[in-house]
């Protein structure tokens, strides 16, 4: 592993996020030495997204022309993770910008982090990049991640 992709020491403290969830893997994540393959990855650092997401701006609460799309991901993988070991996927927010926002995430599996994540979500209204909204933002500021 490149110095580059050391992630902060913050990263890996699971006290660092504000939400944090247990996802149990599956027999199916298993790559042919026996770990959870990179899609397994992905997909828990979705399913934590996803939850990150929805409590921020709930689905009933937002104008109907506004949309939230991924616009990048990057995983960093630290260690193997092992089936039928639960996961627990820490999430926050990372960065608030204009028109988008940082979820930043890792992955612990027995108490030792095996992967980060950062995903940026961009807003879109009608088609277009606009400011995010103010109780937006304010979900979002009520989500950050505690950097040390």
């Amino acid at each position: 592993m490149s110095s580059r992709s050391r992630p902060e020491s913050w990263r890996l403290d699971a006290a660092s996020y504000p939400v944090r969830e247990a996802f149990q893997t599956r027999f199916q994540d298993m790559d042919i030495n026996g770990h959870l393959n990179n899609v397994a990855f992905a997909a828990l650092f979705e399913s934590g997204r996803v939850l990150m997401n929805r409590a921020v701006r709930p689905m009933d609460d937002r104008p109907a022309n506004e949309r939230t799309m991924v616009a990048a991901v990057e995983i960093n993988y630290l260690a193997e993770g092992n089936f039928p070991d639960p996961v627990e996927i820490a999430t926050g927010i990372g960065r608030i910008g204009t028109s988008s926002w940082t979820i930043v995430q890792a992955m612990f599996q027995n108490g030792r982090a095996i992967a980060t994540c950062d995903s940026v979500i961009v807003c879109r209204t009608d088609g277009q990049a606009m400011p995010l909204r103010r109780e937006m933002v304010a979900e979002l500021e009520s989500n950050l991640v505690s950097a040390g």
